[in-house]
């Protein structure tokens, strides 16, 4: 079995729910005692959380690298981010090592396609929804349109996820903001939605969406879990 490097932290608590799903898997797949091999690199969220707001991304760059290096240096075989967000700076983390890197949206793109489906909607960080790096993945590499919402609902989506879910905080308020917005992108065409940031399965479930849910926490774990039982 290889062990997974799991770079975590932003947020801890969609890092739990990583370690979680990926022993989960193990488990389901060798039976008994067996678990997963795993070293961890674990943020300080709020210190990531002010480089991302005051633009500082060459900082944040920084500390992924450090973060990746300390963990091939600790016998990773291969890297996991735990977060969609933090995918913007993946190239130099992987460049800055010599283990692979599993980036989120390769495994999300394969079970979109496998579903059948060719639009999809996005919701996540300002970061992940406005800029290129993750919907690149998906258009250019996998022939996907992606929708995202409009503005105020960006800023909706944003704010739930950094003041609220990032915190532990589950509000049905913000469950129902988040029903409409999903709504909305089906009414514009999206076959399906991209839950693309780590923290909103905590607060979105299937039964909340009339389209099929692509949660990028759980396939991205998933796909980490067959990557480290394959020989």
């Amino acid at each position: 079995m290889k062990t997974i490097g799991l770079i975590g932290g932003m947020s801890w608590e969609s890092t739990a729910v990583y370690y979680r799903i990926i022993n989960e898997e193990i488990k389901e797949k060798l039976g008994g005692l067996h678990s997963a091999k795993i070293v961890l690199y674990s943020f300080n969220f709020d210190e990531i959380a002010k480089m991302q707001r005051a633009g500082d991304w060459i900082g944040a760059e920084q500390e992924m690298v450090k973060a990746a290096r300390l963990l091939s240096t600790a016998g990773a075989d291969f890297i996991v981010i735990c977060t969609n967000t933090m995918h913007k700076i993946s190239p130099t983390v992987e460049s800055a090592v010599d283990i692979p890197l599993l980036h989120i949206a390769d495994p999300t793109a394969e079970a979109i396609k496998q579903s059948g489906l060719s639009t999809v909607g996005l919701l996540g960080t300002r970061f992940t929804m406005e800029e290129e790096f993750f919907k690149d993945r998906l258009c250019k590499d996998c022939s996907i349109d992606v929708l995202i919402p409009p503005e105020a609902d960006r800023l909706t989506l944003h704010r739930v996820i950094f003041d609220e879910l990032c915190q532990g905080k589950v509000l049905e308020q913000s469950r129902q903001e988040y029903c409409q917005i999903i709504q909305g992108l089906a009414d514009r065409g999206a076959q399906g939605m991209v839950l693309g940031c780590t923290e909103i399965s905590m607060l979105i479930c299937p039964a909340d969406s009339a389209v099929p849910l692509f949660d990028t926490t759980a396939i991205h774990a998933r796909k980490a879990a067959e990557w480290a039982l394959d020989s």
